[in-house]
């Protein structure tokens, strides 16, 4: 679904992403594994056009995406969840979910549909509907974060670092609810630090090292222990 070829992107003169490429498969959950500071994350906001790209080439289903702003990304199906999850802290839970089908808030019918789908899913949301989303703990303020990116009705969903700060049996719950996105058929591009959690739900997988893909295949293809080190620490050797 989606193809990003040879993207750089920098922050000043310093090159976080040196010409990656990867692709996103329809229909499946592609993960990204890499140590802090690899790009995981520029590569997250370049393609939320939050970041620009210096160059390369983004392509969903055949479009070209380089140069499209944040809000025309979402309009065409590209939602991302943020590291941090970053709800509107003083406004409520159903507020929070209003905001995320934002841009397709004139369709008051299928939005309130739709409302209703994530608060079934969703149940402890449900009973917090009315609570400003500051007070949820970490791990509801994550599912609202999902929640609310599935507002917007996406195509593909940018999940990035969704366990970050949560307690393991949380981080648990967190995953079965991707897990279940990815049964149900959404597409959906992982990056996380927790390699292990990961690789038991990717379909696919890649590596990013120094701002460059290193590897792609799938979770069995290489030597566990050496990925995980190489996820968390970055061992790459110089070529």
């Amino acid at each position: 679904m989606l193809e990003i070829r040879d993207l750089r992107t920098s922050y000043g003169k310093i090159a976080a992403l040196k010409g990656v490429a990867l692709d996103i498969k329809d229909g499946g959950l592609t993960c990204l594994l890499g140590p802090n500071g690899a790009g995981k994350t520029t590569l997250i906001w370049t393609l939320a056009a939050i970041l620009k790209a210096q160059s390369g080439s983004i392509r969903m289903d055949g479009e070209e995406l380089i140069g499209a702003k944040p809000h025309q990304i979402v309009s065409k199906g590209i939602v991302t969840v943020p590291e941090n999850r970053l709800v509107f802290p003083e406004m409520s839970v159903t507020d929070n979910l209003f905001a995320g089908a934002f841009s397709r808030r004139a369709d008051k019918i299928a939005v309130a549909q739709d409302l209703e789908e994530v608060l079934q899913r969703f149940p402890r949301l449900r009973e917090r509907a009315n609570q400003d989303a500051g007070t949820l703990s970490g791990g509801e303020q994550q599912m609202l974060a999902v929640a609310r990116a599935l507002m917007a009705r996406p195509k593909i969903l940018l999940l990035d670092e969704p366990s970050t700060g949560l307690a393991p049996i949380i981080v648990e719950e967190i995953f079965e609810i991707i897990g279940a996105l990815r049964d149900e058929g959404r597409t959906i591009f992982l990056v996380e630090q927790n390699a292990n959690m990961a690789l038991e739900y990717a379909d696919d997988f890649y590596l990013l090292e120094q701002g460059l893909v290193t590897f792609g295949g799938k979770p069995g293809d290489v030597d566990h222990d050496e990925l995980i080190q190489r996820a968390y620490l970055g061992t790459r050797k110089a070529s």
